[in-house]
């Protein structure tokens, strides 16, 4: 049975990272990318404990083993994956609701991965699930960047409830950045 939990040791912060290892964009067949998505961004175990230590980490475990993850970021978190500096220059410009975001306190999402023997049983909506009743009480609002070439991801975060509101290109791909209003009821 799976469990949601915050990350809360070393065993958890590696196990995110094996789970990551699996669904990166630079080891799945573009079959597969197509089908499954991806991750695109490798990090670090220390990565993982710097953003832990600002705001732990969202979690799906069956029998002790991370089977899903929502990574939690703050602005506070800028400087702790350099791979993500354009998504944190975007905030600086980018408005929401007449504000530039850098003024709010938003909760970044710094990845989102569902094992793919869990893809297909309402994981994904359970973690977002869990991650807007951690966070929402304390930050304005959830903020990423999904690969324009990832389609299931952008899907099924349009589905939990996120709204494109830009575009950009970096060094790696072309990304749309999404937010989610915590205000707005839940889709069903």
């Amino acid at each position: 049975m799976v469990q949601l939990c915050l990350s809360q040791s070393t065993a958890d912060l590696e196990g995110i990272l094996s789970l990551q290892r699996e669904n990166l964009l630079t080891i799945l067949s573009e079959k597969e990318k197509a089908a499954q998505g991806f991750v695109t961004i490798p990090h670090t175990l220390d990565q993982l404990e710097a953003m832990h230590c600002i705001a732990p980490h969202v979690l799906a475990k069956e029998n002790e083993q991370v089977v899903g993850y929502v990574l939690a970021m703050t602005l506070e978190s800028r400087s702790v994956v350099p791979m993500m500096a354009s998504l944190f220059d975007n905030f600086d410009e980018l408005e929401v609701a007449g504000k530039k975001v850098s003024s709010y306190h938003p909760m970044v999402v710094g990845q989102v991965c569902v094992g793919k023997t869990q893809r297909g049983t309402g994981l994904f909506d359970k973690l977002y699930t869990a991650y807007r009743e951690q966070y929402a009480s304390t930050h304005d609002f959830a903020i990423t960047s999904i690969a324009l070439s990832n389609y299931r991801s952008m899907a099924a975060h349009q589905r939990v409830g996120f709204k494109v509101i830009h575009t950009f290109e970096d060094s790696i791909q072309p990304w749309s950045i999404v937010y989610w209003d915590w205000n707005s009821k839940f889709p069903q």
